[in-house]
């Protein structure tokens, strides 16, 4: 169309050009309907996920409006990951972790790699889920086996990364099982392993979720849904040196520490040249309730009762042999035990063993009168030591045929990798001939020991002298 002298012109196309502008036009309406269809489809998934908040009860309110979750949950994503040959899936839903069906888990519709998922919706997820007030819970007990090698204790609050608990806590955010934070959740452990130290029946408790009606721990199983399985799916995202063996409902006045009844922890060591009468002997003496603060490292800070009750200590044969050699076991057991405690118990015992004490040495050591601070001297080998079990009144760890299943898999997946390497060891050790007289070492050793009750005694908090043998002598003289 064109303006001549204030009269509009119209310029008819040509038919070609008709035709093409039809076609686009139909083309157009074909988009917009599409795009109308669309909308239609989303309006209903919108309608869906808002029913599923109203079912779940599990919004962020901010004010009187629901806020974000309505955002989160039309992402409604699932992160999956790789982890060992098994498939795991996040979800930032009200429900964090389904019943598994088969060999998955069925959690929220739309499904997508963790490659493609930015690092920073996790991070959002999390605040999500520390408002998030009204979703079902229980407090559970947590039975967790670990080889303590690679960490820095089993305790998060070390100075050194990583730690035991810290990758527990890891996994807990990670499948959306831990309600709110640390602090929120009531967390309570049974011990606090040391460096190196590993476990086969470690306890924790806390409030976790649950897939039941009720809250605060008062979960009711007259739910017909069933309950997360909680030690497979922590399992598939743990590493592989951690796993979880078992869990228990407790009530809510239930604390991993306080109510512990029990604890028993295990020693393992070669023979060589021991003395196993005389370490048995000295054993004995250990049994009772005594002031062990000759036997552990002193924490005058935190600690102003010392004595201990030990119910039993035993040395076993655990009918294994490596060539000439037996491995042997100590078994302790008491209602708990000072830093180090055992270690320092395992140390003195070998040094009867080899006899450079006497048993009567134990009984000289308990007595505080006698020895008012602890003698130097340096504690047994962290690796061997293990903390076996801790007992609790009514409490029944179990898990899921599935997650036994997977989880006697794994471990003797990993002890057969641990016995190859031990084979390799024994092959070197073949190709090389010993010259040493193992006699000729213990004879050497025993010219150079200085008996304990003569030895310097270790420091306490700020003091400023050492006694040694009933001396005192002021360090630096």
């Amino acid at each position: 169309m064109a303006v001549h002298g204030g009269h509009r012109m119209v310029t008819v196309p040509p038919s070609g050009a008709s035709d093409g502008q039809e076609e686009l036009e139909s083309d157009l309406q074909s988009q917009l309907s599409s795009l109308q269809s669309r909308v239609e489809e989303l309006e209903r998934e919108n309608k869906r996920l808002v029913t599923l908040i109203a079912s779940c009860q599990c919004s962020i309110k901010e004010g009187n409006v629901i806020a974000p979750v309505v955002t989160a949950l039309r992402s409604s994503e699932s992160i999956q990951q790789e982890e060992g040959g098994d498939k795991v899936r996040s979800t930032i839903d009200c429900e964090a972790v389904s019943h598994e069906k088969g060999n998955e888990e069925e959690i929220g519709d739309s499904k997508l790699e963790s490659k493609e998922r930015p690092r920073a919706d996790l991070s959002f997820s999390n605040r999500q889920v520390k408002t998030m007030k009204s979703c079902s819970k229980r407090y559970i007990a947590l039975k967790v086996v670990y080889f303590g090698q690679r960490y820095y204790g089993f305790a998060s609050e070390a100075t050194a990364e990583p730690t035991v608990e810290a990758e527990i806590f890891k996994a807990l955010e990670r499948t959306r099982i831990l309600v709110g934070g640390r602090q929120e959740s009531n967390y309570s452990r049974c011990g606090r392993t040391d460096r190196g130290v590993s476990s086969t029946g470690q306890v924790i408790s806390l409030l976790v979720r649950s897939n039941l009606k009720g809250d605060e721990g008062n979960a009711s199983m007259t739910d017909s849904k069933p309950e997360i399985d909680y030690v497979r799916v922590l399992n598939r995202v743990l590493p592989r040196d951690i796993r979880i063996s078992g869990w228990s409902p407790v009530p809510t006045d239930f604390t991993a520490r306080f109510s512990c009844l029990s604890r028993e922890y295990k020693y393992m060591f070669w023979k060589g040249c021991f003395n196993i009468e005389k370490m048995r002997e000295g054993a004995e003496k250990f049994v009772g309730e005594h002031d062990f603060r000759n036997f552990c490292k002193m924490d005058a800070a935190n600690v102003r009762n010392y004595r201990r009750h030990i119910t039993s200590f035993d040395i076993f044969y655990t009918n294994q042999r490596s060539s000439d050699d037996e491995l042997w076991e100590m078994r302790i057991r008491g209602s708990a035990f000072l830093w180090h405690q055992v270690r320092c118990m395992v140390a003195v015992l070998f040094l009867i063993g080899e006899g450079f004490e006497s048993p009567e040495i134990v009984e000289t050591l308990l007595d505080t009168n006698k020895i008012q601070r602890k003698p130097q001297y340096n504690m047994a080998s962290e690796l061997p030591l293990i903390l076996r079990s801790c007992q609790f009144k009514d409490v029944t760890f179990s898990c899921s045929s599935d997650a036994n299943r997977a989880l006697i898999e794994h471990l003797k997946n990993e002890y057969h990798n641990y016995m190859l390497q031990a084979a390799i060891f024994r092959e070197a050790l073949d190709c090389l001939c010993s010259s040493e007289d193992g006699s000729v070492e213990l004879e050497r050793k025993k010219r150079g020991h200085v008996p304990l009750v003569l030895r310097q005694t270790e420091l306490v908090g700020n003091a400023n002298t050492i006694q040694a043998n009933g001396l005192a002598f002021r360090r630096g003289y």
